[in-house]
C-alpha cells in the first residue's frame, strides 16, 4: 500500500464531537526517521518498507497527515501533585487516528511533540530528542517485561533546535501506539463542567471500547469502575515487582484501559528503596516508589468522584456508599495481584498463609543491606535449586540473608509435588536486564551528542529481557559507585 494508506476506523473522532479539538501538526523544518519500530508496525497491519521513509518521518512528526487520518488534540482535565486543573488536554500531541490490528484489536496511534495546541497553556508544544528516546526505551522495555503499556511506533528528529533550561536541544516527536488515550483526567474534565449526558457519552465509550461485557448491564457504570480498579491494581503490583517508579501519578496519566502511560520522570530502583524518588519536582516524595498503591486508589476515588450521578442519578448518598466500596476494596485488589506476582518470582506453585511475610522479609533485609533489587530475584532460581551461593553474594555480609534463605528453603519443601521447571519458570518473571538509570542517561546523552549506538544496543538488549546472555553482563549490573544520585525531569 502507499505511504499514506493507513487503514483508520477513527470512532474518538466520529462519536465524541465536542470532546477534542481537530488539530494539525506544525510544519518542520527536516523529519528525520531515527528508529522505526518494524515489529509493532507489522502488528498493526502498516507497511513498514513504505513507512520507514522520509516520508513515513514527515507522518509521525506531525508535518503530514495521511489520507484517513483525524489529527485531533484531546481535552482532559487532572489532579497534578494533589492540586485540580480543570483544563489540562493534549498541548504537544495529537491522537492522529485509530486502526484495528492483526488480532483485531483497537490501537491509536499519537504523536508527542507534534506543536502547539489549544491546550498548550504557553508551551511551545514541541519534544526534545532526549526524553523521546526515553520513552522509546522505557516503553519498549516495560513491554518485554510484560507490563501493560503504551508503545512506541517511531522516533523522528524534526530538523530543529528547542530552547530548554540548559540550551539548544535537537527537536523530536514521539509516535506512539496505545489501546486508548482515556484517562481519569477525561472524565474530570466533563465532571469539572458539570456535563452528565457527556460523561455519560465517555463511560458507554470508555465500556464499548474496553468493557465490553458491561455493556448490557443495568450497573454497568459501577462494574466500569470496578474494572478499572483490577486493572490499575495488576498493573501497580507489576510495577512493584520490577521495581518501578514512574514518577508522575496524576489523574491525567492514569489510563481507563490500565495501561502504563507517559514515561516521563521514571526510573527504576537498583537497591530495594520505598522511599525512593527520582523525580526532579516530586520534594515531597508524593509519588515515591513505595507509595504508588496508595496514589492508585487515590486517582480511582477522584475517577469514582465523576461517576456518581452515572451509578445512581436519584440517590447521591447510595452511589457514594456503592463507589466507597469499590475504592475501598482496592487494597485488597492490589494484594492479592501483588501476592500472586510474589510467588510466581519466589517459584511457589501454591498459596502458604505465611507467603506474604515470607516476601516482605525479604524486602526488608534488601532495603537494609542495599541489595540489588533485581539482582537479588534473578538469583532465587538458583537458590530455589540449592545453590545459594548467587544470593550470597548480592549482600556485603552474607550472614544478612542466611536465615531468610534457610526459610526459604523451608517454605519451597512444603510444596507438595516437584515443581518440573521451577527455576526455568522463576526466571521467566525475574528479569536480567532492566533499563538501568545509569544506562539510559548514558545511551540518551550519547544521542544527544549525534551517536545512537548505545540508544540502539540498549534498546536490543532489553527487548529480551529474560534470557542471560554472554557479553551483556555491564547491562545487568547497578549503577557504578561514582555516578550519585539520579534525578530525572519531565522535560520533553
Amino acid at each position: 500500500m502507499s505511504i499514506a494508506q493507513f487503514a483508520f476506523d477513527n470512532t474518538y473522532a466520529r462519536e465524541l464531537e465536542g470532546f477534542y479539538v481537530p488539530w494539525k501538526g506544525a510544519e518542520v523544518p527536516a523529519p528525520l526517521m531515527i528508529r522505526f519500530n518494524r515489529d509493532l508496525a507489522v502488528e498493526l497491519g502498516l507497511d513498514t518498507n513504505a513507512l520507514d521513509s522520509d516520508a513515513g518521518a514527515a507522518i509521525f512528526a506531525g508535518h503530514v497527515a495521511p489520507e484517513g487520518a483525524s489529527p485531533l488534540a484531546m481535552a482532559y482535565a487532572g489532579h497534578q501533585f494533589g492540586g485540580f486543573s480543570p483544563q489540562l488536554g493534549d498541548g504537544r500531541a495529537l491522537l492522529l487516528g485509530e486502526v484495528i490490528d492483526t488480532k483485531g484489536e483497537r490501537r491509536d496511534i499519537h504523536l508527542k511533540g507534534s506543536g502547539r495546541t489549544p491546550f498548550s497553556r504557553g508551551g511551545d508544544g514541541k519534544a526534545v530528542l532526549g526524553p523521546v528516546l526515553r520513552e522509546y526505551v522505557i516503553g519498549e522495555a516495560m513491554h518485554a517485561l510484560g507490563v501493560p503499556t503504551t508503545r512506541a511506533l517511531a522516533a523522528v528528529t524534526t530538523g530543529e533546535q528547542i530552547l530548554r533550561q540548559d540550551g539548544p536541544e535537537p527537536g523530536a516527536v514521539l509516535a506512539r501506539v496505545a489501546s486508548s488515550h482515556l484517562r481519569v483526567g477525561t472524565f474530570q474534565f466533563f465532571a469539572a463542567r458539570g456535563e452528565t449526558e457527556r460523561l455519560r457519552q465517555l463511560a458507554d465509550y470508555a465500556i464499548a471500547r474496553h468493557y465490553p461485557e458491561l455493556a448490557d448491564r443495568p450497573d454497568r457504570y459501577l462494574g466500569l469502575l470496578s474494572a478499572v480498579r483490577d486493572r490499575q491494581a495488576a498493573l501497580i503490583a507489576s510495577w512493584m515487582h520490577l521495581g518501578f517508579v514512574h514518577g508522575v501519578m496524576n489523574t491525567d496519566n492514569m489510563t481507563i484501559s490500565g495501561e502504563t502511560i507517559d514515561y516521563g520522570p521514571c526510573a527504576f530502583i537498583d537497591a530495594h528503596d520505598p522511599a525512593a524518588v527520582f523525580s526532579s519536582i516530586d520534594s515531597q516524595g508524593r509519588y515515591a516508589y513505595g507509595n504508588q498503591p496508595k496514589i492508585a486508589q487515590w486517582n480511582l476515588a477522584r475517577l469514582a468522584e465523576t461517576l456518581l450521578d452515572l451509578i445512581n442519578p436519584d440517590d447521591s448518598e447510595h452511589a457514594v456508599r456503592q463507589a466507597s466500596e469499590v475504592i475501598n476494596s482496592f487494597p485488597l485488589a492490589y494484594e492479592r495481584a501483588w501476592l500472586a506476582g510474589l510467588r510466581l518470582k519466589l517459584g511457589l506453585t501454591q498459596a502458604e498463609e505465611g507467603d506474604m511475610a515470607l516476601g516482605e522479609a525479604l524486602l526488608a533485609i534488601m532495603h537494609n543491606a542495599g541489595a540489588d533489587f533485581t539482582r537479588v530475584f534473578r538469583s532465587l532460581s538458583s537458590a530455589a535449586s540449592g545453590d545459594t551461593g548467587k544470593t550470597r553474594a548480592l549482600f556485603d555480609d552474607p550472614a544478612q540473608i542466611e536465615a531468610w534463605l534457610e526459610g526459604y528453603r523451608s517454605r519451597l519443601a512444603q510444596e507438595s509435588g516437584f515443581a518440573e521447571d521451577r527455576a526455568g519458570a522463576m526466571d521467566r518473571v525475574n528479569p536480567v536486564y532492566i533499563p538501568r538509570n545509569h544506562m539510559v542517561e548514558a545511551a540518551l546523552q550519547s544521542a544527544t551528542r549525534g551517536d545512537l549506538t548505545p540508544f540502539e544496543r540498549l534498546v536490543d538488549v532489553l527487548a529480551d529481557p529474560f534470557t542471560e546472555r554472554a557479553g551483556l553482563e555491564v547491562f545487568a549490573l547497578g549503577a557504578p559507585t561514582d555516578f550519585g544520585p539520579y534525578t530525572t525531569f519531565c522535560g520533553t
